[in-house]
This record gives C-alpha cells, structure tokens and sequence, in this order.
C-alpha cells in the first residue's frame, strides 16, 4: 500500500488521472454501476414525492444523550460516540476524530427543503474538543455539510479524504496544508493513527454537472491494537472480502445499514447484505450506521434496525446499538437497548 502526504497549498485541484479508479474522465468502481436512466430516475422522484408513507419518520423524538466538552474530556481512549447518521466522534490514543460530520438541520444543498433531522446533534460543534482529525467517505449531503466543515476548521488538524474530496474543501477555503487526499488502499498515519482507503461500491456529485468527479471511499481505522471499520456509503462488493484477509479482522465494523431499496441495489445494502459484509470483513461486532437521522427511503425508520437485529440474532452476530450520544467502548463494546422501540 501506498502512503498519501499532505497536500501542498494550491488553488487548482490536483490532477487525479493517474489512479487506476478514473477512467474518461470520472471515478468509477470496480463493477461498472448502471445507470438508471433518465424515466427511472423520474419515477424514483415521482415516488418519492407522492408515494413515500408517513413511517418513513419517527412519530416521537428520538432519544438522544446529550454531551459536553467535560464528558469529553473524561471519556477514556477507545470511545465511540454517535452524533447521527454517519457522523460518529471517536477517541483513539488521547484524541478525537469525526467520520463524515453532518450537523445542519437538513441533508441538503439548501436548509428551506430537503431531508429534515429527526434530532439535534447531541453536541453543538462550538463545544467540541480540538479534532485531530476528520475522516470524509464521499462528497454526498448527507456525508459532507459545507456549513459544518467550515465551522470545524478552526478546531481541525486533518481532513483525510478520497481522492477529489479534498480539492472541494479547499475550493471551499480550507487550507489545503491541512488536507491528505487518498486512493483506495493507500494509508496515511496521523498522531499514531493509521488511515487506510478502501474500497466502496458507491458513487458521487453534489450537482447535475459534476456526478463522479471525486473519488468515494470506505476506511480502516488502526489505533494500537484496535482495528475498526467504516463503511460511508456502499453496495454490497466482492472487495469487503479483500479487505477482511488483508486488513481484518476488525473489532467492530461500522456499516452501513439503512437508505435502501430495491430501486437502487448498488449503492446501498439490503441489511442481509450488511451481515454479509461484516462476515466478509471478519468482524467481531457490528454497529450499524447510516439510519436514524434522515428520511432518505421509502422503508419505516426503524426498519433497517428490526431487519439487522434479527438477522444478527439468527446467525451469531453481536450487534451494537447505542443511542445518539451515548458512549460505546470499542475496546469491550455492549450490546445497547433497543431504543428505536419505543419511539
């Protein structure tokens, strides 16, 4: 594996041609992604807006855990605490990390319209201890919140992103010293910390004009002797395997589990598809991501955490469901209650 280095200050993005990911002009996967179409994706649309059923949201507020800087500071090493969605707060060898922070009220290119929060974060970004890091797996709305980025920097080291996401972040005003930007399976080290790149089935753009032009990613995180897993946004791949044997096993594995339908099979996971990965990964406990906090599906809610539940039940899988804010212990991770039911 090759290693990513700090990138120089510049204005222009870099030339990404060279990673065997880009071809004629735009990232690709391994296993080409078929389009849906023009009419397909009109009548996604058409669903969306006339068909979706009220139990795509919750009826009553979600339980959140509310954090403070104190807690923070308290927390020993190997913490995990959930923010939402994807964005996760991690404490790994006396410092902290964010995955893909989303902190405004809608997953969205405008705060008027757009996938509203089910919850506030459980922590105001203003109260954040000093980051060492943010790790981004893709340049979506619901995984990149410009608003929340640039009230972050301040308080940022590092943003270690795929290749072409950090070319936005410094479009963006970040400065581009503070920005690693990786290919799949290259690695960069940050206070002990090492990032490695890694495959995802996905896709990217943030517009009509610009679909594909950055890279999307998954990441192994190896702090010590801890070994985690996140997924950002995938379909199933041949590639979770790949990884398993190469980088597993992983203590826990944060998946993505929630967003799906049939409709588009290839970008997320059927949560029997979640199970899967996380064998593939050879992990030893799973925390499903990726649900929760936004309406983005047609299915209810709450249902990819009944549908992984079970799942993981039938065949052996030690599951981690921590509430919003709730502290779970990477190091010996417990079970969690099932909140989602009484909501």
């Amino acid at each position: 594996m090759s290693s990513a280095t700090l990138c120089p200050r510049r204005t222009t993005p870099a030339d990404h041609t060279a990673s065997p990911q880009h071809r004629d002009g735009k990232f690709r996967n391994v296993v080409p992604r078929q389009s849906p179409g023009f009419l397909k994706t009109l009548g996604i649309a058409w669903r969306v807006l006339t068909s979706k059923p009220d139990t795509t949201v919750p009826r009553a507020p979600i339980p959140v855990q509310a954090l403070s800087a104190a807690a923070l500071a308290e927390a020993p090493d190997a913490s995990l605490f959930r923010l939402g969605h994807s964005t996760l707060l991690l404490k790994l060898a006396g410092e902290f990390w964010l995955t893909d922070p989303v902190f405004s009220e809608r997953a969205s290119p405008v705060q008027w319209a757009g996938p509203k929060r089910f919850h506030a974060p459980p922590i105001d970004i203003d109260a954040l201890p000093p980051i060492k890091g943010v790790i981004l797996s893709h340049d979506h709305f619901d995984h990149l919140d410009h608003d929340a980025i640039l009230q972050l920097a301040p308080k940022v080291e590092v943003f270690v992103t795929p290749l072409g996401v950090g070319d936005r972040l410094i479009a963006w005003g970040i400065d581009a010293s503070k920005v690693r930007q990786l290919d799949w399976w290259q690695q960069t080290s940050v206070h002990g910390v090492q990032l490695v790149a890694t495959p995802a089935q996905h896709f990217s753009g943030r517009s009509l004009r610009d679909g594909d032009s950055t890279l999307w990613a998954s990441w192994v995180i190896v702090a010590g002797d801890l070994r985690l897993f996140f997924s950002g946004d995938t379909g199933y791949h041949a590639d979770f395997k790949t990884i398993g044997d190469r980088l597993g096993p992983f203590d826990v594995t944060l998946l993505e589990t929630g967003a799906y339908d049939k409709q588009w099979p290839e970008v997320h996971m059927q949560p029997e598809e979640t199970l899967q990965a996380h064998l593939d990964l050879r992990g030893r406990w799973l925390m499903p991501v990726h649900n929760g906090t936004f309406d983005l599906a047609m299915h209810p809610w709450h249902e990819p955490f009944d549908r992984i539940l079970d799942l993981a039940a039938t065949h052996g899988v030690r599951l981690a469901t921590p509430e919003m804010g709730e502290r779970l212990a990477l190091d010996a991770p417990q079970p969690g209650k099932r909140w989602w039911t009484s909501v």
